[in-house]
């Protein structure tokens, strides 16, 4: 097992060393940010004090190693458009991500593991049938088609809801919706597939035959067992909200970090987009090395197998 974790957190270090080497080249192939930075009647001179100021003049192996070097030292450099510290940029933002992301994977959550329940005990009725259609339609809906039509209605129509911007609750309610539809729909549908599976079990036969009541036997003995993958499922899907959350926070001008980057990618400030996509791959990557090693410890056959 120890050897499994230093195995995985070595793979998981030489992917973002991977992460930081594709994003530096595509953040320079975008563009030069010389030309938004100054105006257009400045002179030669002013491009070249500029671009030297900036560490552009460097061949492109000193620039990386130099962004590299600062990395493993915690200096993410400064904003090419504000000067300011590039950490700051991030923490201001990470927040409202976080607050969204959350938001949206309870909701998931709370949508999802009782309708995917309740479809597999009522296989075949109305239930089950509309949680399906409900899954299918949160699959296929983008999620910018879905965010724009709940503005509309909610927004404008109805005017119940604000239609963006970070407030109170009620702003929260439809970006994370937008957010957690698709995912919400993906739980039903991995919860229903596992409580089928479980229900066909003999230990659940066993305890129907033990006179153990309908509700006993489905959230203790059913549920509980059918959970593991839907656990795992869950904490990858929560760091995906995070890096995944670039359409939702457009449409619904919500001033996350999904949304910085987005806005740097346009204005090309190099170190924000370099920081803000290592901020997410950091989280994702360190996700996939919790769900591993969970999933190992919840799974006595792959925890054994590994020993």
């Amino acid at each position: 097992m120890a050897r499994h974790l230093v195995g995985r957190i070595l793979q998981t270090l030489l992917s973002m060393l991977v992460v930081i080497s594709i994003v530096f080249v595509l953040t320079r192939m975008s563009g030069n940010p010389i030309q938004l930075l100054l105006d257009v009647n400045a002179t030669e001179r002013d491009q070249q004090i500029l671009t030297h100021y900036l560490g552009l003049d460097q061949p492109m192996p000193v620039q990386y190693a130099i962004y590299v070097k600062n990395i493993f030292l915690g200096d993410f450099g400064k904003s090419i458009l504000t000067r300011r510290p590039v950490v700051e940029h991030i923490w201001e933002r990470l927040p409202a991500t976080a607050e969204l992301g959350l938001v949206a994977m309870a909701m998931s959550v709370l949508i999802g593991v009782p309708l995917g329940m309740y479809s597999a005990v009522h296989r075949g009725t109305a239930l089950d049938t509309g949680a399906r259609i409900f899954a299918v339609l949160g699959q296929s809906m983008p999620a910018f088609w879905l965010g724009l039509m709940l503005i509309l209605l909610f927004g404008v129509v109805l005017g119940v809801l604000p239609a963006g911007g970070r407030g109170g609750a009620l702003n929260l309610i439809l970006p994370a919706f937008t957010l957690g539809y698709f995912t919400s729909a993906a739980i039903l549908r991995l919860t229903r597939s596992a409580m089928l599976e479980v229900l066909g079990s003999d230990y659940i036969k066993f305890a129907r035959l033990k006179g153990l009541s309908e509700q006993v036997v489905l959230w203790k003995h059913g549920l509980k067992n059918a959970l593991l993958p839907v656990v795992t499922f869950a904490v990858m899907l929560f760091v995906q909200f995070l890096g995944g959350a670039v359409v939702t926070e457009t449409v619904f001008a919500w001033p996350g970090l999904g949304r910085l980057i987005l806005e740097s990618i346009t204005t090309r400030d190099y170190p924000i987009v370099q920081a803000g996509v290592l901020v997410l791959s950091a989280l994702y990557l360190t996700g996939n090395l919790c769900v591993d090693v969970l999933y190992s410890y919840l799974n006595p056959r792959i925890r054994h197998a590994r020993a």
